[in-house]
């Protein structure tokens, strides 16, 4: 698998850039649509953390590449998501860190944003697999992560511990390279239904 190097990634409107510290705000004002930090199942930061979680995501750099979602028409800072865990001696690496504003739930985004990631993963980096993972009680994830079309691996019990203390198990998925060029069909059908072909 190549290197992972910064890159800037753009289809249907959506926009992926490197996250950096002049997208503060915009996350700031993301986070607080739908005040997305409330809910347990996730680890969107609280608008007082987002510089601090800007600059932990730098300070993971080798192992984490992490993007700021961005609407292109107006520039507008809708979300973030991440490549991780990235092992290029065997070609893996993972989606995740990824959340948006509430408004842009439910829409393209997501899609869009699993398009730009995977294709970039598969079909320039050479990767040989691709997870994803989430927490075992939500719900919403696993269905929109096997809605890709990836496989579910098993669940990691006692794994990580949740913003409020509690210990969460990890349900882990993988999109395998041979895998892609049907799920890569299925995502641009879907896209296509809603009017982004």
């Amino acid at each position: 698998m190549k290197e992972i190097a910064p890159v800037t990634l753009e289809l249907h409107g959506v926009r992926l850039e490197p996250l950096a510290p002049h997208h503060a705000e915009g996350l700031r004002a993301a986070a607080t649509d739908g005040e997305l930090w409330t809910l347990r199942v996730t680890s969107v930061p609280e608008p007082h953390e987002v510089d601090g979680y800007i600059f932990k995501a730098y300070e993971m750099r080798g192992s984490r590449l992490a993007f700021a979602v961005v609407d292109a028409a107006t520039d507008t800072v809708i979300g973030t998501t991440s490549y991780h865990d990235i092992v290029p001696a065997i070609g893996r690496l993972e989606i995740g860190y990824t959340w948006y504003a509430k408004s842009r739930q439910r829409t393209h985004v997501n899609t869009t944003c699993k398009l730009l990631l995977l294709t970039h993963a598969f079909e320039t980096l050479g990767a040989a697999l691709v997870g994803l993972r989430t927490d075992n009680f939500n719900h919403a994830s696993q269905a929109a992560i096997e809605r890709l079309g990836a496989k579910k691996d098993g669940v990691l019990r006692h794994h990580a511990v949740r913003r409020d203390g509690t210990v969460r198990d990890t349900v882990m998925y993988s999109i395998a390279a041979g895998e892609w060029p049907e799920i890569k069909a299925q995502l641009l059908y879907r896209l296509a239904r809603h009017g982004r072909s």
